[in-house]
């Protein structure tokens, strides 16, 4: 299991949640924002984790650090803009507030560590700590160009029109590449390093001196 305590499971599932739900919601919003009345009426603009949670998902970032969230149903043909360029957008959304709530949460952790309130430093700092982990695993993960994950949406964005031979090919095959790449851990072999990379960066950019 990822966690190794009750109490590290009893801070790290609020932070999967945080992560989750508002990852979604951004999707949602974005869309939304785009013309798309798709999330609105399947209930995907509510910040209810509820609304957003996959069960599977949910069990692999309990067991193994990594997972995702049920996807927002989205129809480009809705957009007022170009659709590949409106998907883009829309696939982008999810990461940046992953990264954005990260940003927040690095804030949260120097501040606790600099502070050093007796009683609070520990829970709060653990918190915070699974907060910034969270929301960089999903969002180095959903940037991964492999169908049905978000990296996907940018990259057909970027295909210059008439030229998505490739991207077909990955719709068709990148499901079956991404499952195979999870159950033999490349994936996470890939990313991890990543992670804790754009972690250091997170947590020195937020420290503003403290230490």
């Amino acid at each position: 299991m990822f966690f190794g305590s009750l109490e590290a499971l009893l801070l790290g599932i609020p932070a999967i949640l945080i992560a989750i739900t508002l990852h979604e919601y951004a999707h949602g919003r974005v869309a939304s924002i785009l013309g798309d009345p798709t999330p609105a009426s399947q209930g995907r603009l509510t910040l209810n984790p509820v609304k957003h949670l996959d069960v599977m998902g949910s069990l692999m970032l309990v067991l193994i650090g990594f997972g995702w969230a049920k996807p927002v149903q989205v129809n480009p043909f809705h957009f007022r803009i170009d659709r590949d360029k409106g998907m883009m957008i829309v696939g982008l959304a999810g990461p940046a507030m992953n990264i954005l709530i990260a940003l927040l949460a690095g804030i949260g952790y120097n501040f606790f560590g600099f502070v050093g309130i007796p009683g609070t430093t520990l829970t709060f700092g653990l918190f915070f700590n699974y907060l910034i982990w969270f929301n960089v695993m999903l969002a180095i993960f959903n940037m991964i160009p492999l169908p049905p994950l978000d990296g996907s949406k940018v990259l057909r964005g970027l295909i210059p029109k008439g030229n998505f031979k490739l991207f077909h090919t990955l719709e068709a095959y990148g499901p079956i590449i991404l499952l195979v790449l999870l159950l033999f851990g490349f994936i996470g072999s890939i990313i991890r390093p990543i992670i804790f990379l754009v972690i250091d960066f997170i947590v020195r950019l937020t420290s503003f001196g403290m230490f």
